[in-house]
């Protein structure tokens, strides 16, 4: 954590702190993105706020709240649009239910344009090793788009 970016301290998100990486060489790349995680349902959510100052991520904390109050119906949309993008027909409830259960929210990312939310196929059986879903929302909330990262 570094000493010259402030921390923002959020009663619902936490402590968020200016993204740093530390190479192998001991150099520290700082990025243009502060990170936090929460634990939901007992698990880490890492949460990623783009903007290189306080200020500018203090203007995304409103969505990243209203993201978090719904995460359940937020996380369950996302899941369904992954698993509808990549059927070749229209999914049964129950392969929505399956693709709910399968895809893990790793992490929450927030910018000033969209939200994305970056999932793990836990079982393996949806995309292939090092490929990960994302589900880009709009400023509304509503899926703009799915892609496949890796």
């Amino acid at each position: 954590m570094s000493t010259t970016y402030p921390t923002i301290e959020d009663p619902e998100l936490g402590t968020l702190s200016r993204a740093e990486t530390t190479l192998d060489d001991g150099d520290v790349v700082t990025h243009d993105w502060y990170s936090g995680a929460l634990t939901i349902d007992g698990r880490e959510l890492e949460l990623m706020i783009d903007g290189a100052d306080a200020d500018t991520v203090g203007a995304l904390l409103p969505r990243a709240h209203a993201i978090v109050a719904d995460l359940d119906g937020v996380r369950r949309r996302a899941s369904d649009a992954v698993i509808t993008h990549f059927s070749d027909s229209e999914p049964t409830a129950a392969q929505l239910d399956e693709g709910a259960d399968d895809l893990v929210l790793d992490t929450l990312e927030i910018t000033s344009d969209a939200t994305v939310l970056h999932f793990t196929d836990s079982c393996g059986q949806h995309f292939p090793e090092g490929y990960w879903p994302a589900v880009h929302l709009d400023l509304d909330g509503e899926v703009a788009e799915v892609t496949v990262e890796g």
